[in-house]
């Protein structure tokens, strides 16, 4: 075997035992539920980033922002 081959073989084999990892850290656990709690995440996420790119541009804090805005701290 070429000295890429070898490479490429450790790659798919460390690849694979990280699949079969992450695949036994979610044995059992419904598919649906998993995908529905990241997007949930994702969500979160996003938001957040928003505001804090709205804040940037007005050259305001967050709360501030919450404040113009009359939003709860945890919106």
């Amino acid at each position: 075997m070429a000295p890429d081959n070898k490479s490429s073989a450790k790659d798919v084999a460390s690849l694979q035992d990280e699949i079969r990892a992450l695949e036994s850290e979610v044995e059992g656990e419904d598919p649906k539920k998993i995908v529905s709690q990241h997007i949930k995440l994702l969500h979160e996420y996003n938001e957040a980033k928003d505001k804090a790119q709205i804040a940037a541009l007005k050259g305001v804090s967050i709360k501030q922002l919450h404040e113009d805005y009359g939003l709860e701290p945890e919106d």
